[in-house]
């Protein structure tokens, strides 16, 4: 959660949807400066998502390789998905996207981290959960793999090896970097996580 400006600072006095998708809206809002005068932002809204560090007893981590159409090219990711799912919580959705794309289920679960991608111009919050004591788990019923899912490939990559290729330029999504360190981190010095359940 952002700490909010105070009272009669950064007051929204307008604003102007440019664009509704599935996905995102774009808005244009005129907001109050604290110095006086207004100044214009463009905003994207965004439903949110979640990210899934999924580490298995022997230290390696669930990575998948996908195609993504605005850098057109294939990246190393977390097991990831939008929270579009009307009242699905958090955790559930982060629960579905593991199998969904891993086929994987998880005993335990912990918030790793939470994040705001890109909060010059974006809302978009994706909270990454670490996973662990993992098993095979069967896909979600109704669940059909289409589009750049046929592609995506999964592999468990050491740990090690994973935060090598993060300092390596190897992965670069902003989710996979951070879920990638975090769970590092965890295994180095085991400090309190948040539970699965906050936000």
């Amino acid at each position: 959660m952002a700490e909010p400006a105070r009272p009669g600072e950064y007051e929204v006095l307008e604003t102007e949807t440019l664009y509704r998708g599935r996905v995102i809206t774009l808005d244009r809002d005129v907001v109050a400066m604290p110095g006086g005068g207004t100044s214009v932002r463009e905003v994207v809204r965004h439903v949110g998502a979640v990210c899934v560090a999924a580490v298995d007893d022997e230290d390696r981590i669930v990575m998948v390789r996908q195609y993504r159409h605005p850098v057109g090219g294939y990246l190393w990711e977390l097991p990831a998905g939008l929270r579009d799912a009307d009242g699905e919580a958090p955790l559930a959705t982060a629960q579905r996207e593991l199998a969904e794309e891993a086929g994987l289920a998880a005993r335990r679960w912990s918030l790793l981290a939470s994040s705001f991608s890109t909060p010059g111009f974006c809302d978009e919050q994706i909270l990454v959960y670490l996973a662990e004591e993992l098993s095979a788990a069967d896909r979600p019923e109704g669940f059909v793999v289409e589009h750049e899912e046929l592609d995506m490939t999964v592999e468990r990559v050491p740990l090690a090896e994973a935060v090598a290729r993060v300092f390596a330029g190897g992965i670069r999504n902003s989710s996979a970097v951070i879920g990638v360190l975090a769970a590092a981190q965890v295994r180095a010095t085991s400090p309190r996580l948040r539970p699965a359940d906050a936000e």
